[in-house]
């Protein structure tokens, strides 16, 4: 899925954490559900508009990837007390695009980088997605698959503002 489908999910755990739980298990199970949380939001990325390699050529795939990207880094502003959540429901990502796969481009001999061997969080998430959910369609390279998206994150917006309430 993408950062704002991650932000909005990190959002709602720790508002819940903050709810149900005191001092410092609020804190704790923050870090761990929405660490968590990253591995199954990502696992039903295969029923959204998710393709695994950039299509530039595609205006778009090129939009939506823009706009998407947009509205997740303009959330992390008004969500900002919330950035307990949002960092590690978005540190699998952190790590895998950030720093593993600038560290891969650097040791690249031959031109080639096979990501799904070689990043660690994203390889569990493949194997979680092919145990569990073999069974939903596959819809990553369907542009009607953003609405999958777009409705996950309404009803996680949805679910923040009743909390908030």
């Amino acid at each position: 899925m993408n950062l704002f489908t991650h932000v909005l999910t990190g959002v709602f755990i720790q508002i819940l954490c903050f709810i149900f739980f005191s001092f410092p298990f609020n804190f704790i199970l923050t870090i761990i559900i929405a660490f968590v949380s990253h591995f199954i939001v990502d696992a039903f990325s295969k029923i959204t508009y998710h393709t695994p390699a950039p299509h530039w050529d595609d205006k778009f795939w090129v939009s939506w990837n823009i706009g998407i990207r947009v509205v997740g880094y303009s959330a992390i502003i008004p969500f900002y007390p919330y950035y307990l959540g949002m960092i590690f429901a978005n540190l699998p990502d952190i790590w895998d695009w950030a720093i593993v796969r600038r560290i891969q481009k650097r040791r690249n001999v031959n031109g080639k980088i096979n990501y799904y061997r070689n990043n660690f969080f994203h390889r569990i998430i493949y194997k979680i997605r092919e145990k569990t959910l073999f069974w939903l369609p596959n819809w990553i390279h369907e542009k009607k698959a953003i609405i999958v998206e777009i409705l996950i994150d309404f009803a996680l917006i949805i679910g923040i503002i009743f909390l908030k309430i």
